[in-house]
């Protein structure tokens, strides 16, 4: 969930490792536990949100070190078993392990969100598509399978399995990549742009400094973006083979918010600022969403 950084403040009670970056669901690009959900599994929902965006937070915070960063997510890790060493564990990550044990969903999808943090902390180049995708699979894949799992899962004979929710949330982890890749790049030396397609385009890093994308950076947003179309041919399976029919509506929405966004990538460029839907489109993306998926 890398994004802009905005005001990060180091939270003042010692007995927490948080920090807060003052994002909300209101950031993200997708519903967070929208009305679409069954009720009763919204509080769990925004538990793991909250759990997510506390260590996401860390990650991106330009006022940390990367060692301290790790040490604070290890922290995390360590309160979401129950097996913090510290008198008082993360707050979000306690509520995460007990949300887990009332609904019994594995806590291995968000220690594959930390993993991804961790690498945030270290990491800030990408060679390949590739290797852009194994990020993927650690920041942005756990997301759709926490949500799958908490709904029951799939269809009986489904054979797809996550594939379709795993390409799903790449695709929506990469377009924001792009949203951000100016941002990013300024604020915490980070670029997820593969550096071979870069290369292949002529492109450079100090591109994204300029005050509009170049021709030769345009032409590298628009190979990658090709990349999510075939993401998202991938993703259009998703919602036909959920058990929930609820879950099944919100991610119908979702994918049509992708692409969505993924043409005003196209026909925008968020080096010039940042390219997102406005509220009538996310609105009629969700309502379409949902009455198709509804009435398939």
């Amino acid at each position: 969930m890398p994004a802009l950084i905005c005001n990060h403040r180091i939270i003042m009670n010692t007995s927490t490792v948080e920090v807060s970056s003052g994002k909300d669901t209101a950031y993200e690009n997708f519903p967070v536990g929208s009305w679409l959900l069954p009720a009763k599994l919204r509080p769990h929902i925004a538990t793991f949100y909250h759990f997510a965006r506390a260590a996401d937070d860390i990650a991106d915070s330009p006022d940390l070190a990367s060692e301290e960063k790790i040490l604070r997510l290890d922290q995390f890790e360590e309160g979401l078993s129950n097996k913090s060493s510290g008198e008082n564990p993360p707050p979000q990550a306690g509520l995460m392990a007990a949300s887990l044990i009332a609904t019994n969903v594995t806590p291995s999808h968000c220690l594959d969100l930390l993993a991804a943090f961790k690498q945030d902390a270290t990491k800030t180049r990408y060679a390949n598509w590739q290797e852009l995708i194994d990020y993927c699979q650690l920041s942005a894949a756990p997301v759709g399978r926490y949500l799958i799992d908490l709904h029951g899962g799939f269809k009986v004979g489904d054979q797809a399995g996550y594939e379709p929710s795993d390409a799903l949330c790449a695709a929506l982890q990469i377009l924001n990549h792009l949203q951000d890749c100016r941002e990013d790049y300024q604020e915490l030396d980070r670029v997820y742009l593969p550096a071979d397609i870069l290369a292949h385009n002529k492109a450079k890093i100090e591109d994204l400094t300029a005050t509009k994308a170049t021709p030769s950076l345009r032409n590298c947003l628009n190979e990658i973006l090709a990349g999510v179309d075939e993401l998202m041919r991938k993703a259009a399976a998703l919602p036909t083979g959920l058990k929930s029919t609820r879950l099944a509506m919100e991610s119908q929405a979702i994918i049509n918010i992708a692409n969505r966004l993924s043409r005003k990538l196209r026909q925008n460029d968020p080096i010039q600022g940042k390219v997102k839907l406005s509220k009538i489109e996310y609105i009629t993306c969700c309502i379409s969403g949902a009455l198709g998926s509804l009435f398939r």
